[in-house]
């Protein structure tokens, strides 16, 4: 004969001797203060944490005011903690000597936490392109990795979603643009330091990253020789020839001989060429202003003598 009393639960100790307000904070997350010798910069982070004047007023803020926002990390098994969000702060927290900053420990896999590494950094507005094109691209391999198949969305809820229109929904930039900055993590550092300095656009540095690696390397010889960077339509024929078959050094020379149109509608004078016709304590501004007004006269005077 089957008994009929219902089968008892038995509560843990735990459960007897803590109360439901410890049970729900025992799941949250804890902020930590951790040693900053104990914390370790993400692998290959592509962001740069310069002590510039950005970074200066940071470390006086935290000198004054402490940490606000606490540092995302996980747990490191050589040791320590990688951080994953939080390498400014714990930048600064040194400048400022501090020990210890609070921190949020999590466990992240390698996916995970390239995701969030690279969302808590992109929504600055200081980030170089070739920040921001690696940056891209850890987080475009991070979510094909994690298995984020292209129909990141159900096809009967929405529309299909590609790995860049995935990104592109929390980040400044669109869906063409981010491609963009990915390609140019095709470029050589030479080429991609020129691009960060300003001195390539990122138009033409876009093009310029379907050249082969060693067309790279000897348009940068052409560039030295002939003392010019390539314009976007220059950058395009590079890349024609290129794709053809037909570049070579010589002809690279070439196009970076040419005269841009902005070289020729443009007038130059230097500092010591204009300097003797001024007085030492006037400034470059005071030294323009000056030659409108002689340009505005003397544009007066020829208009007055052809009304003669």
């Amino acid at each position: 004969m089957k008994s009929s009393a219902k089968k008892i639960e038995l509560a843990s100790v735990d459960d007897l001797f803590s109360t439901e307000e410890v049970r729900q904070d025992a799941k949250l997350e804890k902020i930590q203060e951790i040693p900053l010798s104990e914390l370790h910069p993400f692998k290959n982070h592509p962001f740069k944490v310069k002590d510039d004047e950005a970074m200066m007023e940071t470390a006086d803020s935290i000198k004054q005011y402490g940490v606000l926002v606490p540092a995302i990390a996980r747990p490191d098994p050589e040791g320590g903690y990688e951080l994953v969000a939080g390498h400014r702060r714990h930048r600064a927290s040194e400048l400022a000597d501090k020990e210890t900053m609070p921190v949020i420990v999590r466990d992240l896999d390698d996916d995970a936490a390239t995701i969030i590494m690279v969302d808590s950094n992109l929504q600055r507005e200081s980030l170089l392109p070739s920040e921001r094109a690696f940056a891209y691209k850890m987080k475009l391999d991070a979510i094909k990795h994690q298995g984020a198949r292209t129909d990141l969305t159900s096809a009967q809820v929405g529309p299909k979603l590609t790995a860049a229109e995935k990104i592109a929904e929390n980040s400044p930039d669109s869906k063409s643009q981010i491609k963009r900055f990915i390609r140019l993590t095709e470029l050589i550092p030479e080429l991609l330091d020129m691009v960060d300095e300003k001195k390539i656009a990122l138009n033409p540095a876009y093009e310029l990253s379907f050249l082969k690696k060693e067309e790279q390397r000897d348009l940068l010889d052409a560039m030295d020789s002939e003392q010019a960077t390539p314009s976007l339509s220059q950058a395009q024929r590079l890349k024609k020839y290129s794709q053809e078959g037909h570049l070579t050094l010589d002809m690279m020379r070439v196009i970076m001989g040419e005269e841009k149109k902005s070289d020729l509608d443009r007038v130059t004078f230097t500092s010591d060429t204009l300097r003797k016709y001024f007085p030492k304590s006037y400034t470059p501004q005071r030294m323009q202003d000056t030659i409108i007004k002689l340009l505005e006269a003397w544009q007066k005077k020829r208009q007055r003598d052809q009304e003669r």
